[in-house]
């Protein structure tokens, strides 16, 4: 049985906890307060946030070179057969293109899978991965059952504001929302492009997560639940509502409660509240 080492980016929002257990290497990404650079999770919740209130600019995001992806393939090769990365969609970041690049220097070695999601997403895929893995699955398997996750994996949002999104560049195909957008709170799905979309509009928080679990629901079609995680930028109470919600829904417990990365509050600002389903 080869042995498999699995790689994702910071943006898969894992806990401490999760890349211990489940042996995961993250490569980070930075993100840059005027003349101070940062990788993703050096920063804390709370300074990150205070300093993106304080910020006279929106702070920058920037991914990993593919130096930077050479350079962990070849030191994890160095125990391992092969490699399996997963990573934050291509329309979203060219982190995944950056391991593309690196790949290419190790053909059949490296696997490079565009996850076409973020966050939480990406989170259920590498659990997936996980979980091929211990149970002695090639590569090529691993491959198989991971496109068949992916389009079984629906991630879904709300922000407090779309400022953030829009200045970052990350707006996707939500940019009809922007004119309407006083007193609104957008709910965003991430589609199998991994592109941001509309998938309503209320006009409080607490409806908006409303119209998450109603959508959810309804994307289901009949099928089960296989795992469910929850995440949140400095909106814990309003992650716990969600938590709660999707929880008597789907009835089954959580598998992963975190706050996003700083990268992605960099794009998304505070009081982002969100979601990823695995249905089989």
């Amino acid at each position: 049985m080869k042995r498999i080492a699995l790689v994702t980016d910071s943006t898969a929002d894992l806990t401490p906890a999760l890349i211990k257990d489940w042996n995961v290497h993250v490569i980070p990404l930075k993100i840059r307060f005027a003349g101070e650079e940062f990788y993703d999770g050096e920063l804390t919740a709370e300074e990150f946030y205070q300093r993106l209130r304080n910020a006279s600019a929106l702070p920058v995001s920037s991914q990993p070179a593919p130096e930077d992806f050479l350079q962990l393939y070849r030191n994890l090769l160095q125990k391992y057969d092969e490699v399996i990365s997963i990573h934050l969609s291509a329309n979203l970041s060219g982190t995944v293109n950056a391991a593309w690049v690196a790949a290419k220097n190790l053909p059949g070695k490296v696997h490079v899978i565009d996850s076409k999601t973020i966050s939480l997403g990406i989170a259920l895929m590498i659990k997936e991965a996980v979980h091929c893995i211990r149970n002695g699955l090639d590569s090529i398997q691993i491959k198989e059952r991971l496109n068949t996750a992916r389009n079984n994996i629906e991630t879904m949002f709300t922000l407090n504001t779309l400022e953030y999104l829009q200045k970052g560049g990350r707006i996707g195909k939500v940019t009809g929302l922007v004119g309407s957008l006083l007193n609104i709170k957008p709910v965003i799905r991430v589609n199998e492009e991994g592109i941001y979309v509309p998938a309503g509009k209320t006009r409080s928080q607490d409806k908006a997560l409303d119209q998450i679990v109603q959508t959810l629901q309804q994307l289901a079609n009949g099928r089960q639940v296989k795992a469910l995680a929850i995440a949140h930028g400095a909106a814990l109470e309003a992650a716990n509502k969600l938590k709660a919600a999707l929880e008597k829904t789907f009835n089954l417990p959580t598998d992963i409660f975190t706050q996003v990365s700083t990268v992605i509050g960099v794009h998304t600002g505070p009081g982002t509240v969100g979601a990823a389903v695995h249905f089989e």
